[in-house]
């Protein structure tokens, strides 16, 4: 009997997932999300052209692979639409390839509305919010009052969504928040209808009957682990459990159906929006590595705030996961760098610490750990063995650190630029 494997973030998002579910496709049959929504933002480069998804999941380019979107996403029908267009402009067909929980939930219009008028109230408060609303979908869908995709076949319809949207305006009308939702609703309708091509289906039974038959499933996370609602660095945090937890309520598989957890890592650290980030850099180095990784959000364009490899959140992140093995990407960035840092521990009033706080003060300290750059082009590198002696000494490093081994290095931005070892 298979079980479920999980493919996640170990940072504040943008790790490089949508890349490794795509290399990773070939191995499973299913491919499955099972959190997150439109803030999500899956960067795929194959053949020398580049792709960006929100909502599909990441295997949706590899033949005969069947993909889920499950009950733990959020979704736009409008940016669905939007997305299902470009994967179809690619000469993609999809309609048999796609197939959505009835239990995911719905995004409103008002419901980005309310995102926006939340955020701007906050002020300099801001927790960097991509808009999508995403919040307050996850927040009615806890309050009880969510539509889900499965709501979209009932007479009762548009009656729930009238009633829903006057709840909303209520709130709304607590803010001085102009807003006009006219245009967006028609274009939310009209989707709506194109979403009812694809097959609705009770994600539990699917997922776990695919199990049952031996089909390989892979469960693709959004975001990262230090954005998770409980654990992550809050309240600057998604909506979402993204952590492998999170595929059980996600997609309805229970704990011991879930099997190799691979967690995503960069090989330095960056964040989109507020929030504590211990080892960023304000200097001409975390300019350096926002120009050659091309730091800027997949979703939203923000430049992505950057700094040196963090290890006491990445070993805190190993550990809520219970990662079995890790993934390695843009170890290319830092190829000609004299000195690269690695945080060990955290000095906080003027005592170390190698645990991840509650709360992570602004004037907390990294106790560094230096090593000597590789001063090499590893891209074109394809075995192990053939990367540099300074590199291998950061990987191994690394995995004693987290007792995890690094089974996958990503050297470049294509499909093909990977090292499994």
């Amino acid at each position: 009997m298979k079980k479920v494997d999980v493919v996640l973030g170990l940072q504040w998002g943008d790790e490089g997932k949508g890349k490794v579910v795509d290399v990773l496709t070939p191995d499973y049959k299913v491919i499955a999300r099972f959190q997150g929504g439109p803030n999500a933002g899956h960067s795929l480069v194959f053949d020398g052209d580049g792709f960006v998804l929100h909502t599909v999941p990441s295997g949706i380019f590899r033949p005969s692979s069947v993909n889920i979107i499950g009950n733990g996403v959020v979704i736009d029908p409008v940016i669905l639409q939007d997305e299902i267009e470009a994967i179809e402009a690619k000469g993609v067909d999809i309609t048999d390839k796609l197939l959505i929980s009835k239990k995911a939930h719905l995004i409103l219009p008002t419901h980005r509305m309310l995102d926006a008028a939340s955020e701007a109230a906050k002020g300099k408060g801001k927790i960097g919010s991509t808009l999508k609303g995403i919040g307050p979908t996850y927040m009615d869908k806890t309050g009880r009052n969510g539509l889900r995709v499965g709501d979209i076949l009932s007479d009762s319809f548009i009656q729930r969504y009238e009633a829903l949207k006057y709840k909303h305006f209520g709130l709304l009308s607590h803010y001085k928040f102009p807003f006009d939702i006219t245009d967006y609703e028609i274009q939310w309708f009209q989707a709506v209808e194109k979403m009812k091509r694809f097959k609705f289906i009770d994600g539990e039974y699917t997922v776990n009957r695919y199990l049952d038959e031996d089909i390989p499933v892979l469960a693709e996370g959004a975001q990262g682990s230090m954005l998770d609602i409980e654990f992550g660095t809050y309240p600057f945090v998604t909506s979402s459990n993204t952590m492998a937890s999170g595929v059980c309520t996600g997609l309805g598989v229970a704990p011991n159906r879930v099997g190799k957890v691979m967690g995503i890592f960069k090989a330095y650290c960056t964040r989109v929006g507020s929030g504590p980030f211990p080892t960023e850099l304000f200097d001409a180095t975390g300019e350096r590595l926002r120009n050659i990784g091309r730091e800027y959000g997949a979703t939203t364009g923000r430049p992505r705030r950057c700094g040196w490899l963090d290890l006491v959140a990445l070993k805190y992140a190993v550990m809520i996961n219970g990662v079995t093995e890790l993934i390695m990407m843009k170890a290319d960035v830092m190829n000609n760098f004299d000195t690269i840092r690695i945080a060990t521990a955290y000095e906080i009033d003027g005592k170390i610490t190698s645990d991840f706080p509650f709360e992570c003060p602004d004037d907390v300290k990294p106790v560094y750990t230096d090593f000597p750059g590789w001063q090499k082009n590893i891209t074109k590198v394809r075995r192990y063995e053939d990367f540099p002696t300074e590199f291998k000494n950061y990987v191994a490093f690394i995995e004693k650190e987290t007792g995890c081994t690094i089974r996958i290095i990503s050297v470049g931005p294509d499909r093909k630029e990977i090292v499994i070892r």
